[in-house]
């Protein structure tokens, strides 16, 4: 059966010398991958349209043995090409990909997440800079998106800390980039997030320490 999609690329690796399996976020299907043969090939089909946060309409076909479907088309929307010109906007793009896939099961219906990841790397390509707030503020929203936002009256912040937090949580992705917070403040409410995600998701998502080290 030929299926269709929308979908952002998470992450792409080798099958073989010609061949990718790529990762990807969609929102009806959720995460799926995909094996795109030929890829890698200078005349591929797929030449210019498969790599880390590319946007696209494609189709595949979905395998009846295992979770790997034949990738058949794609057509590209967007590349976010200016996440791969900076290396901190990098690190945070592929921090988001990996905590999409630590905090998700594949083949279930995401579309908030979706949105909520699209606006991110939307965001991350419109910035000049990548200050820690934005990975916080990527945590918050997609907590809450799953049902596991804290309880800020249980734990003890500082009422700046408190407050930056509400405003990450609650305000768009602008809002969070206007927020100066100090050296201290950063630390207060980075470490108060690596705690919460420890605890509730058994570990953190690679890539966080790079990610939070960026700088205004």
């Amino acid at each position: 059966m030929i299926e269709s999609a929308t979908g952002i690329i998470l992450r792409t690796r080798l099958l073989t010398e010609t061949s990718l399996i790529i990762h990807w976020l969609t929102p009806h299907w959720g995460r799926i991958a995909t094996v795109a043969k030929g890829a890698r090939r200078n005349k591929s089909l797929f030449a210019g349209k498969v790599d880390l946060f590319y946007r696209a309409d494609f189709s595949f076909s979905r395998s009846r043995n295992s979770d790997l479907h034949h990738l058949r088309e794609v057509k590209l929307q967007g590349t976010h090409g200016a996440i791969r010109e900076d290396l901190g906007k990098l690190q945070q793009a592929a921090y988001a990909a990996a905590l999409v896939e630590l905090t998700t099961e594949a083949d279930t219906p995401l579309p908030e997440i979706f949105q909520l990841i699209a606006g991110y790397l939307q965001h991350l390509c419109e910035q000049k800079n990548s200050p820690p707030q934005n990975v916080f503020a990527l945590e918050l929203k997609m907590l809450r998106e799953l049902g596991m936002e804290p309880d800020l009256e249980a734990f003890s912040l500082t009422p700046g800390a408190r407050k930056i937090v509400h405003t990450l949580v609650d305000g768009d992705w602008a809002d969070g980039l206007r927020l100066k917070l100090s050296d201290a403040q950063s630390d207060e409410v980075g470490l108060f997030l690596h705690r919460f995600l420890v605890f509730n998701l058994g570990k953190l998502p690679r890539g966080r320490a790079s990610a939070v080290a960026q700088t205004e």
